[in-house]
């Protein structure tokens, strides 16, 4: 017999959503549990406004068990070792296994790591969160020059944020900076990032740590201590040694209805999953939380599903450590103080959806 009908692995923003619904709406029938490794569940878009200040961490996260308790949902806080897609067996590492008829994943990725000799450099990278926070705190009482690795949004607004908080920046992109993204806010992204005195330096990959110096392939390109790692998001190991279908990277490939490729009674959703047409954002995660609710439900009331149609075009807003912000939309892009209050009411309302008393 198995423990659960079914058990959300993980407290990503889909997730987020789909116990939001089963609160307010209607919960499928049947035992839940959701496992997830922290108590809070970090909102990443408010990160940036943490590190420079505007936000409070406690303004950042959402508690979880009051949104369980109010979803009828059991509350496992435990990291996962490992899940058998077979058997649909999550493994913790206290050593214990839980068995369900269904299981949906919204685990996210980590950062990938860079070969080092030697430790005279300390790495920091921005997930998980919690450990995050508490080495930068720990960092601050000390403030060195520091690098950040990864040119994608969030090693911009983590620089745009830092930028103040230490003596001297720098910023390494393996390609263009905010690749992917419109030249418009490629140029406002490199001014802002001027202004703020930060050193930008594109098309130069770092790859290796010796000592207290990064290089890009043969070049000496920094020397310094401290280095906070950015860099996009790596499969846990756990995923493709589960017995999964993955894509080349290690990501669950899925269906258009968020199900499995090779075990249909497995959903994945957001950074984990791999679906043509989705980005590794949380945007993308947000809007398939409806999606995977409805799935969720009539997986467990044997009902039809609905496909989820990623959309065409995402609203890009990079926070500028200033209360302002970037914005990118269809080719536009625009930038200043009104865009920064437009994103802080979106953060915020993120979080006030999801916070539930008691």
């Amino acid at each position: 017999m198995n423990d659960y009908d079914l058990i959300l692995v993980g407290a990503g923003h889909a997730h987020l959503g789909v116990l939001r619904r089963w609160a307010m709406l209607e919960r499928p029938p049947g035992r839940i549990a959701l496992v997830s490794a922290d108590p809070q569940a970090w909102y990443s878009g408010m990160l940036p406004g943490l590190l420079a200040g505007r936000f409070s961490a406690q303004d950042c996260a959402v508690e979880l068990q009051p949104m369980c308790r109010a979803a009828k949902v059991d509350l496992i806080i435990a990291q996962v070792e490992s899940i058998s897609a077979e058997q649909r067996r999550v493994t913790l590492t206290e050593g214990r296994g839980l068995n369900a008829n269904w299981l949906s994943l919204n685990v996210g990725g980590q950062i990938t790591s860079l070969a080092q000799q030697g430790d005279a450099m300390h790495c920091l990278a921005v997930k998980p969160f919690a450990q995050f926070l508490a080495g930068w705190q720990q960092w601050q009482q000390s403030p060195k020059p520091l690098a950040i690795i990864g040119g994608g949004a969030a090693g911009v607004e983590l620089a745009l944020a830092l930028a103040d908080k230490v003596p001297q920046l720098s910023l390494f992109c393996a390609g263009k900076l905010l690749a992917g993204h419109s030249p418009g806010l490629h140029l406002r992204a490199i001014g802002a990032l001027r202004q703020r005195r930060v050193r930008l330096r594109e098309y130069s990959p770092v790859s290796r740590i010796e000592g207290d110096q990064l290089f890009s392939e043969d070049e000496l390109v920094w020397r310094g201590e401290r280095v906070l790692l950015a860099t996009g998001a790596q499969a846990l190991p756990w995923l493709g040694q589960s017995g999964l279908q993955c894509d080349a990277r290690g990501f669950v490939q899925v269906l258009p209805t968020l199900q499995s490729q090779s075990h249909g009674q497995i959903f994945a959703v957001g950074d984990c999953a791999s679906l043509p047409g989705v980005r590794k954002s949380g945007v993308y995660s947000v809007r398939q939380g409806p999606v995977l609710a409805h799935n969720l439900m009539a997986a467990l009331r044997e009902q039809p599903f609905k496909n989820y149609r990623p959309q065409k075009n995402s609203l890009a807003l990079l926070a500028t450590g200033d209360g302002g912000a970037l914005l990118a939309w269809r080719g536009l892009s625009a930038s200043g103080q009104i865009y920064g209050r437009w994103k802080d009411y979106l953060d915020q309302s993120f979080i006030r959806r999801h916070r539930f008393s008691g």
